[in-house]
């Protein structure tokens, strides 16, 4: 196999060299760091790298309907980013509703999916709005399910499946004795989505957090972190993060299961 130095940017159609087919992942998480930094570097204010988020996002969506990854999670604003300025927490609510709809021609040309996980009713009603459009239009697309998540928290996700599940056996749909991993699996926000566990998971800019992102969803997630700042993240970054993902060893806590 092709070291992590050898990538290149494939072409189209072309998976490219140094990876399997077979051993794509279905499922990969990203959580986007360094967007303010990024625009730090360069001297621009932050609100220039929250904007130059958005064309990785869509590059990456591209490369996985191209690649075969099936399901794309981004972690766009946390239950915690809320303490940010307001300035910049109203920008951010902004660019995600015009993302959402400026490349609404694209998720319905490349056959992707769109929905948002994490609690809606603290976004503007002009973002609930939108996001209510894009997901009714891509719904009946198959090629990649997008996940943003906006407004989620992993410990949260948890909790609100704690608490539908209580409520069904406070009604007597179900008994203590029936909740099992499948059952709570399908409580969480990522059980709308065919393959809910990510098999990969990406951090960019360097921190070796995963920051309330999927807490109970990446237990036996294969975890990849890299110095580069999203904006800065591009094919061929992409292509390192997955070849490293092809040289595991997935034991799933027993035997070796390769890719």
């Amino acid at each position: 196999m092709a070291s992590v130095n050898d990538a290149k940017p494939s072409s189209e159609n072309e998976l490219p060299a140094g990876l399997i087919r077979e051993q794509i992942p279905k499922h990969v998480a990203v959580i986007m760091d360094g967007n303010r930094r990024w625009a730090k570097k360069k001297g621009l204010p932050p609100m220039f790298g929250h904007e130059a988020m958005v064309p990785r996002i869509i590059e990456v969506v591209g490369l996985c309907c191209k690649w075969g990854i099936k399901v794309l999670t981004v972690y766009a604003f946390s239950t915690e980013n809320w303490s940010r300025p307001q300035v910049e927490v109203d920008f951010l609510m902004e660019l995600f509703g015009r993302m959402l709809q400026e490349h609404e021609e694209i998720f319905m040309r490349n056959e992707v999916r769109v929905s948002i996980i994490g609690n809606p009713v603290k976004l503007p009603i002009s973002l609930q709005s939108q996001i209510t459009k894009t997901t009714e239009t891509t719904i009946r697309n198959s090629k990649l399910h997008l996940l943003l998540a906006i407004n989620y928290g992993g410990k949260d996700d948890i909790l609100q499946a704690c608490r539908k599940i209580s409520h069904k056996v406070k009604d007597g749909l179900m008994e203590p004795e029936d909740i099992n991993e499948s059952l709570f699996d399908e409580e969480l926000e990522t059980g709308i989505t065919e393959f809910p566990y990510p098999d990969l998971f990406i951090r960019t800019s360097g921190e070796l957090r995963l920051s309330n992102f999927l807490a109970w969803q990446l237990a036996y997630t294969e975890l990849y972190f890299t110095e580069s700042l999203w904006p800065d993240f591009g094919e061929r970054e992409f292509i390192m993060a997955l070849q490293s993902f092809q040289r595991r060893q997935r034991r799933f806590g027993g035997q070796d299961i390769k890719g």
